[in-house]
C-alpha cells in the first residue's frame, strides 16, 4: 500500500507517491507552512522553491554547493517557526520537506539551520547566523596568560601503551533494519599493576564509507567498491596520554548507527546508548573470564567497571549522555539494545561538541562538555545545555563544567575528520557555507588554532575530566570550574571555564519569579518578542546559554540582561524568597559581555533580609573572541569573596538581593546565575527519580467515527519529580505546556487525540508531545505521539494525451487520472530522457516563464530539456485532494524558425516504501512547424 505521512517530508524526490517514511524527516505537527495565496515560485528566495499544489505541497531548498554529512540536525524555519527537519537527496544538495497543508505566511523569512547556523545563501552570508547581523568588531586585545595549574593533566605517565582492535558479530537495535557493527580500537597499559580504570570513545555522525575516488557516503552497509571510514580510530592521541596515565581506553565504532539514525525519533541517541552498553557489558565478560576475551583486550591490564569515563564527540556526545542516565535508570525493554544487568558504573563523562536534541542531560553524573569556538557543525554550540540544563533537576552534587576552547572547530578531535591525517575524505567544517574569510575562524588568524594544537589540547582536557571524574585528584579542578588555570600540554590554546554544581549552593537563578530593576530586565533566550529577548537583533553571533530547542519558547531559561547608558545604573536582582550563603567562600557569577569587548566593570553587592549591603568587590569582564559567524555570547565566570559581607555582619542565611554596578559609560552585560562557590569536590550523591518515557502510539484510522487515544508514557524508577508537558496546536503549530508531577506507574500524563476515520485514501497523522525534567525526574525518550495510519488503498493512476501532437506557440498536455478522489494530493514527476530519434525540444523552444516558475531555471544557453541537471529535470505534477485528474503542460514557442519536428519523452516516477523510484509509463509528445 502507497501512503503518505502527513508530517514526514518526501525523501529524494521533488514529488511523493510514497509508502511509509523516517520519523525522523517531519514537518512539526500543527506548524503552519504553505505558502499564502497569490505566492509562486518567483517571490521566494534564491535557491528555494514549491513543489506540487494543495495540502501537500513541498518545499524545497537545493544548496549551490554539497552540504557535509554532520552532526546538527538541518532544520527548515518560517522566520523564528521550525517547520521540520527535511531529508536530502544522495547528492546531498537538495532538502525536501513536505508541508501538509499549513502556510508560511507572507512575511516571514525562509531559513535553512543547522546547530543554529545558516545554510542558505538567503541570509547576509551563506552559513551565517540566523540574524542579519553587522561586520565583527576587531578582536579584543588578549587577556593576560592565566597562570599555570598545580597538576598538568597532560603529561604522559610511566606505562607502556598496548593497541590492538577487535571486531565481533553485528548487533540489532531497536528500529534499525540493518546490523550495527561491534569494533573497537583498543590502547592501554601493557604494564600496569592491577585493575585499571577505563575510558570508551563514541564518535560523531559523520560519512561512513568511501571509494579510493575520494567520495564519501552515508548509507549502511557499505556498497561493493567502498569500504567503511574508520571514524573510531580517530581518538589515538587522548587513547595513547590516558593509557599511559594507567587507563584502558576503548574507541568504538558507529557507522551502522549513523546510516541509520534518520530512522530514529530521538536522531539515534538512545542507539548509541545501547551500543555503548552492550560495548562494556562485553568488557565485563571480559573481566570474570579473561581466556574468552580477544587478543586486543588481552594485551592490556584487566579493566576496573567500577571506574569508567565515557567520552563522547557530537552525536556521540548526546550518546554516552543517555548511556549515563541509562545506567542509573534503565529504559524501557523495546527501546533498549542492551538487555542485561548494569555491571559498571560512569563517573564521568565528556562531551566535545556535543548536540542535545533532547536537551535531558544527565544530572547525576559529572561531565565536562567541550565547546569549539569555531564549531561550524553544531555551530550553536548547544552542549552548554549538559551544564546549564542541570540547574535544580537533582541534588546538584555532581560538577558540569563548560570548557570554551577558542579557535577549535568541530572535526579535528577526530583525525579521522581531519584533512591529511585522515584516510578517507575529510575537511575544515568552519570552511563550509562561505568564502570570506572569518577574522576569528579563518585558517591563519591568530585566534585559530591548527589541527595538532587542537588534539593537544583536546586530549589534555579528557586526561583532566579522568584525572577528577574517576581518580578524584581535585588539585585538577581548577582547569574545569571556572578557576582561571591553564594546563601548559595544552599548548597556546586559549582555553575558558565556568560550571555549576559540586560545591556551589544555589544563590540567585533567574525566574519567573525573579524581580530585576534598575538597568536590568528579566529576558528569555528563544523565540520571544524583541522587547522579551535577551540578545538584540543587531547582536553579532549567537550564546550557547540561549540555543534553541523544538519548543521556540518555553519557560525555566531565563536570563538578566543589563542595559546602561551611564556608569553607575545599577541592577538589582531579586529572588522570591532570600537565598543563603552561608558556608560559601565567595560568590561565583556567570556573566556575559558582547564578544570582542573589553574592560566591563561591575560592582557586586549584595542585601539582607535586613537591607544591611555589603559591597564584595569588582570585576573585570572581558568578551570572547567572536565574529558574525561564531556563538561566542558565553557566560565569564567572575567570583568576589564573601569576606566583605561577614566583616558587615550580613545575614547569610537570608540574602534578598543581589546588585550590579557598572563603572562604563555604556555597555551591556548579562547575568546567567550567581552561586555560592567554595573549593573542593565533593562525593556524588545519585537521587532516586522517577524516568518518564514518551512513546509513539500506532493505530488505523478506520472506516467512520471518532476514536480518542492517548500518547504512551511510561515512568518507571522511584519518588516524584516534575516534569513539563509540551504538545503543539494543530493550527497555528504553537505549543501549549503545563508543568506535571510524575511517580512510577503514572497514569494521567499522556495527552489524548482523537482520531476521526473514513474511506478515502489520505494523510498519515502525527500529533506530537515532548516532555522536559524541572525537578526530581529523568526523561529518557522525550518526544512521542499518535499517528494515525491511513488504511485506505491508494486510487490507480493513468496517464492520457489530450495535445501530444502540436504546432510551436500551441502547449503539449496530458492528463494524469485518479480511479477514485483522495483527501490527499497524489504527487509524482515526470522525469525528462533523452529522445530515441530526431530533434529533442530544447529550452528555448518552450516558455520562459513556465520553464523559470516549473523547473526554476533560464533558458540560455539553449540545450535539450534531458540534458538539464538532475535537480531540475523533471515535470511536477500533483492530483489535489477531492479532484480526480490534472494535467501536465508544456507551453511552447513559435520561433518562426522552419526546422524539423521536435520532441520530447518523459517518464512517471514515483516512489516506494524505501523511498527508491519506481517507473511507470512513459509519454512522448511532438511539435512541429505551424506552415
Amino acid at each position: 500500500m502507497i501512503r503518505v505521512v502527513r508530517v514526514v517530508a518526501a525523501a529524494g524526490a521533488i514529488l511523493a507517491l510514497t509508502a511509509g517514511v523516517p520519523a525522523q524527516a517531519q514537518t512539526l505537527a500543527g506548524s503552519r507552512a504553505e505558502a499564502p495565496p497569490g505566492w509562486a515560485d518567483e517571490n521566494l528566495p534564491k535557491g528555494w522553491r514549491f513543489t506540487g499544489t494543495g495540502t501537500d505541497r513541498q518545499l524545497v531548498w537545493h544548496s549551490p554547493d554539497r552540504v557535509p554529512m554532520g552532526d546538527a540536525r538541518i532544520e527548515f524555519y518560517a522566520g523564528d517557526r521550525l517547520l521540520g527537519a527535511p531529508v536530502p537527496a544522495r547528492d546531498g544538495r537538495s532538502f525536501r520537506l513536505r508541508l501538509d497543508g499549513a502556510r508560511i505566511g507572507p512575511d516571514a523569512e525562509l531559513r535553512v539551520l543547522a546547530g543554529g547556523r545558516r545554510l542558505d545563501a538567503a541570509g547576509t552570508a551563506a552559513g551565517a547566523p540566523s540574524r542579519r547581523l553587522p561586520a565583527p568588531a576587531a578582536p579584543a586585545p588578549r587577556e593576560s596568560e592565566p597562570a599555570a595549574n598545580a597538576v598538568d593533566p597532560g603529561v604522559p605517565g610511566p606505562y607502556r601503551a598496548a593497541r590492538g582492535e577487535y571486531a565481533l558479530k553485528s548487533v540489532r537495535l531497536p528500529g534499525f533494519p540493518e546490523p550495527v557493527e561491534m569494533r573497537a580500537t583498543v590502547v592501554g597499559p601493557a604494564d600496569a599493576p592491577g585493575k585499571r580504570p577505563v575510558a570508551l570513545f563514541l564518535h560523531g555522525r559523520h560519512a561512513t564509507c568511501y571509494t579510493t575516488r575520494g567520495e564519501a557516503t552515508g548509507g549502511w552497509p557499505c556498497t561493493d567498491g567502498t569500504k567503511p571510514i574508520p571514524s573510531h580510530q580517530g581518538y589515538l592521541r587522548a587513547q595513547k596520554l590516558l593509557a599511559s596515565q594507567g587507563y584502558v581506553t576503548l574507541s568504538i565504532s558507529a557507522n551502522g548507527i549513523n546510516g541509520q539514525d534518520h530512522l530514529a525519533e530521538d536522531g539515534g541517541a538512545q542507539a548509541r546508548s545501547s551500543l555503548v552498553r552492550l560495548h562494556l557489558a562485553r568488557w565485563a565478560d571480559w573481566a570474570a573470564n579473561r581466556s574468552g576475551a580477544p587478543a586486543a583486550a588481552r594485551a592490556v591490564a584487566p579493566p576496573d567497571l567500577s571506574r569508567v569515563l565515557l567520552v563522547g564527540h557530537s552525536r556521540g556526545g548526546e550518546g554516552v549522555n543517555r548511556a549515563a542516565l541509562d545506567s542509573l535508570s534503565r529504559p524501557p525493554a523495546d527501546q533498549d539494545g542492551h538487555k542485561g544487568p548494569v555491571r559498571w558504573k560512569i563517573r564521568g563523562n565528556v562531551l566535545i561538541g556535543p548536540t542535545v536534541f533532547g536537551q535531558n542531560p544527565a544530572a547525576d553524573v559529572p561531565s565536562t562538555t567541550i565547546l569549539p569556538g569555531c564549531d561550524g557543525d553544531v555551530s550553536d554550540l548547544q552542549g552548554e545545555i549538559y551544564v546549564d540544563g542541570t540547574r535544580g533537576v537533582s541534588n546538584g552534587s555532581a560538577l558540569h563544567s563548560a570548557v570554551y576552547m577558542v579557535g577549535a572547530n568541530h572535526n579535528y578531535f577526530n583525525s579521522e575528520w581531519t584533512p591529511g591525517q585522515a584516510q578517507a575524505p575529510a575537511d575544515d567544517d568552519f570552511g563550509y557555507g562561505g568564502d570570506t574569510p572569518d577574522p576569528v575562524c579563518a585558517p591563519g588568524t591568530k585566534t585559530r588554532l591548527t589541527a595538532t594544537q587542537q588534539q593537544a589540547a583536546g586530549a589534555t582536557y579528557v586526561a583532566a575530566a579522568a584525572r577528577l571524574f574517576v581518580a578524584g585528584d581535585d588539585k585538577v579542578r581548577p582547569l574545569l570550574d571556572g578557576s582561571v588555570r591553564r594546563a601548559p600540554s595544552a599548548g597556546s590554546a586559549r582555553v575558558l571555564t565556568h560550571a555549576v554544581g559540586g560545591n556551589r549552593t544555589t544563590a540567585f537563578l533567574p525566574g519567573p519569579t525573579t524581580t530585576v530593576t534598575g538597568s536590568g530586565r528579566l529576558c528569555t533566550p528563544t523565540g520571544s518578542a524583541a522587547a522579551k529577548g535577551c540578545l538584540p537583533a543587531t547582536a553579532s553571533g549567537g550564546s550557547p546559554h540561549f540555543a534553541s530547542w523544538e519548543v521556540p519558547s518555553e519557560p525555566g531559561r531565563e536570563a538578566v540582561a543589563i542595559r546602561w547608558s551611564n556608569p553607575g545604573a545599577t541592577a538589582a536582582v531579586r529572588p522570591a524568597r532570600p537565598v543563603s550563603l552561608v558556608g560559601a567562600d565567595a560568590l561565583a557569577l556567570r556573566v556575559m559581555v558582547p564578544p570582542n569587548s573589553s574592560g566591563t566593570q561591575l560592582d557586586v553587592a549584595v542585601v539582607d533580609s535586613d537591607g544591611r549591603r555589603a559591597n564584595l568587590g569588582r570585576s573585570r569582564i572581558d568578551g570572547l573572541p567572536g565574529s558574525e559567524r561564531t556563538t561566542s555570547y558565553w557566560g565569564r565566570e567572575i567570583r568576589v569573596p564573601l569576606a566583605a559581607a561577614s566583616k558587615a555582619r550580613l545575614d547569610l542565611k537570608h540574602i534578598k538581593a543581589l546588585e550590579l554596578k557598572p563603572h562604563s559609560r555604556s555597555g551591556q552585560a548579562w547575568l546567567i546565575d550567581a552561586w555560592g562557590w567554595r573549593p573542593g569536590t565533593p562525593a556524588v550523591r545519585a537521587t532516586e527519580m522517577p524516568r518518564v518515557d514518551i512513546g509513539r502510539l500506532t493505530v488505523k484510522e478506520g472506516d467512520s467515527g471518532e476514536r480518542t487515544y492517548r500518547v504512551p508514557v511510561r515512568v518507571s524508577g522511584q519518588g516524584s519529580g516534575r516534569i513539563r508537558v509540551f504538545v503543539p496546536k494543530p493550527d497555528t503549530g504553537e505549543f501549549t505546556y503545563r508543568t506535571v508531577t510524575v511517580r512510577p506507574g503514572s497514569q494521567d500524563i499522556g495527552v489524548p487525540f482523537t482520531v476521526r476515520g473514513n474511506t478515502r485514501y489520505g494523510y498519515d497523522l502525527m500529533q506530537d508531545m515532548l516532555v522536559k525534567s524541572v525537578h526530581g525526574a529523568v526523561v529518557g525518550s522525550y518526544r512521542g505521539g499518535v499517528t494515525a495510519r491511513n488504511d485506505d488503498p491508494m486510487p490507480k493512476i493513468t496517464v492520457k494525451p489530450v495535445a501530444a501532437d502540436v504546432t510551436e506557440g500551441r502547449t503539449l498536455t496530458w492528463r494524469v487520472s485518479l480511479s477514485k478522489a483522495a483527501d490527499a494530493d497524489i504527487m509524482g514527476e515526470f522525469s525528462l530522457l533523452p529522445v530515441t530519434s530526431g530533434t529533442e525540444l530544447s529550452t528555448t523552444d518552450v516558455d520562459p516563464r513556465w520553464l523559470q516558475d516549473t523547473l526554476g531555471i533560464s533558458p540560455q544557453p539553449s540545450r535539450p530539456l534531458s540534458a538539464m541537471s538532475d535537480a531540475t529535470a523533471s515535470l511536477p505534477v500533483s492530483v489535489d485532494a477531492g479532484r480526480l485528474s490534472a494535467e501536465v503542460k508544456v507551453p511552447t514557442l513559435a520561433d518562426g524558425v522552419r526546422e524539423p519536428a521536435e520532441s520530447l519523452r518523459a517518464q512517471l516516477v514515483t516512489w516506494d516504501q524505501s523511498w527508491e523510484p519506481v517507473k511507470g509509463p512513459v509519454i512522448a509528445g511532438t511539435v512541429r512547424d505551424v506552415s
